[in-house]
């Protein structure tokens, strides 16, 4: 009785799905996933029972018919039962290799391609009744910093962003055009790039007779580096720009 090979057998049946599952998920960690093991679990399993079916369906149409008997054989902890799937497999080894490679390179393409589908329609909007079915609950950064969950004709134009940050033992307020945004490998916001960036003090709010005066100072530079670790606060603004503030921006 050889105890390896039904588990091995059940581990190459159930990896397409979590495979499949992985790459549907939107995550900000590079890492580990911390989901529940159970859902995981769960996830995983219905991934792999749906496209085992459809896989098998299309395997039928093209003449290609795996035997759930040759599985059971596998599966089983009798000796002979499991030299006769042995026989069975080794008879249809190419076609069976042919299935479980095809089906594990979908299972890599066809999330990313499902992922794309599902931003380029927003259909992951939160405002939306298919939101809660399509939405990437592991990745509210993303929807924080990039304005998905906006309706396409609203989507922002710029996004700004103020950070108070403490540079000497003082307060001192950046603002800048968000261009790129990292997470470290646990899924924590690391860094912000920013463009066109100013900075003042906090202290230099207003002027002593509450007048708005000229406060900010411009940074030099083409990308500023902002590291969230070290901003007090992060405020976020959306930016819709008219027609003629396109023109000027560019």
């Amino acid at each position: 009785m050889n105890l390896a090979l039904p588990a091995l057998i059940a581990f190459l049946v159930l990896l397409p799905g979590f495979v499949f599952r992985s790459g549907l998920k939107r995550t900000e960690s590079e890492s580990l996933d911390f989901s529940p093991f159970g859902r995981v679990a769960a996830e995983g399993v219905l991934f792999s029972l749906i496209l085992h079916a459809v896989w098998l369906s299309i395997s039928s149409l093209v003449g290609f018919r795996l035997d759930p008997l040759t599985l059971m054989n596998l599966l089983s902890a009798h000796a002979a039962t499991q030299a006769r799937g042995n026989v069975q497999i080794a008879s249809q080894f190419g076609a069976i290799s042919a299935y479980f490679s095809s089906l594990l390179v979908a299972s890599h393409v066809v999330p990313a391609l499902i992922r794309r589908a599902i931003s380029t329609f927003k259909l992951d909007r939160i405002d939306t009744v298919a939101g809660s079915v399509f939405r990437f609950h592991d990745a509210p950064w993303y929807y924080l910093l990039t304005g998905a969950d906006f309706e396409k004709q609203d989507e922002p134009d710029l996004i700004y962003v103020s950070a108070i940050v403490e540079v000497g033992k003082e307060a001192v307020l950046y603002v800048g055009v968000l261009n790129n945004f990292y997470f470290d490998k646990e899924g924590q916001l690391d860094r912000l790039i920013l463009q066109r960036v100013k900075r003042r003090p906090m202290s230099a709010d207003k002027s002593a007779d509450g007048q708005d005066i000229e406060r900010f100072y411009p940074v030099d530079g083409d990308s500023f580096v902002l590291r969230y670790s070290e901003a007090i606060t992060l405020n976020i603004q959306y930016v819709k720009l008219t027609a003629n503030e396109v023109g000027t921006v560019a």
